[in-house]
């Protein structure tokens, strides 16, 4: 079992904890950013993150597809899926709806578990799981590396578990003390790199 230490001594040896002041995907700001991808890339450390997750969850066995909204939660829903042997598909959005692409396809029967990295507000999880539920899918849970929500998101009733729990500042733009300092805003996650 990984403490959290060791999952923080991963991002630090991954250098994926950055301080400074960041748009998170969510719009909020922050002064600590974690790019999980980062961590990510390193195979050893994918796969004790998933074998992590899966140990975590009652259901492993029923999971017939496990899915991660793009692009935070491509590479641990491969890794888990590649454990659990059964199918990794991920959702993205295309005009602005979250969906599947590229001739991915889910069954009413199958029994899902969604994935991300990081959940802040966990908005685009919520949108894979009102995806997945509209097709008659029925999900099992959520699990994330990280969940930065402070223990307030909700998935209105899934079951949710997360490796590491951390409680970083975060900020509404108009009330955020980094920009009324005048530093200046990164904004690394995906949802922003679009244009």
């Amino acid at each position: 079992m990984l403490t959290k230490q060791d999952v923080l001594n991963m991002f630090e040896e991954s250098n994926a904890l950055l301080s400074g002041h960041f748009k998170l995907t969510s719009g909020y700001h922050s002064n600590q950013y974690l790019q999980c991808a980062k961590v990510l890339q390193y195979p050893q450390y994918s796969k004790k993150l998933g074998q992590e997750l899966i140990e975590s969850i009652p259901f492993s066995d029923d999971i017939t597809v496990v899915i991660g909204p793009a692009i935070g939660g491509i590479t641990l829903s491969y890794e888990i899926g590649s454990q659990l042997g059964v199918k990794t598909i991920f959702a993205e959005r295309e005009n602005g709806i979250m969906t599947l692409r590229r001739g991915f396809e889910i069954k009413p029967e199958d029994k899902i578990f969604v994935v991300e990295d990081v959940i802040t507000t966990g908005g685009s999880v919520k949108e894979v799981i009102q995806f997945l539920t509209d097709k008659g899918a029925i999900v099992l849970g959520v699990g994330s590396i990280v969940d930065r929500s402070n223990g307030t998101v909700d998935f209105g009733g899934i079951p949710y578990t997360s490796i590491l729990s951390l409680e970083v500042e975060k900020y509404k733009p108009e009330d955020c003390p980094l920009c009324k300092e005048g530093i200046p805003l990164n904004a690394p996650g995906s949802k922003f790199l679009k244009g």
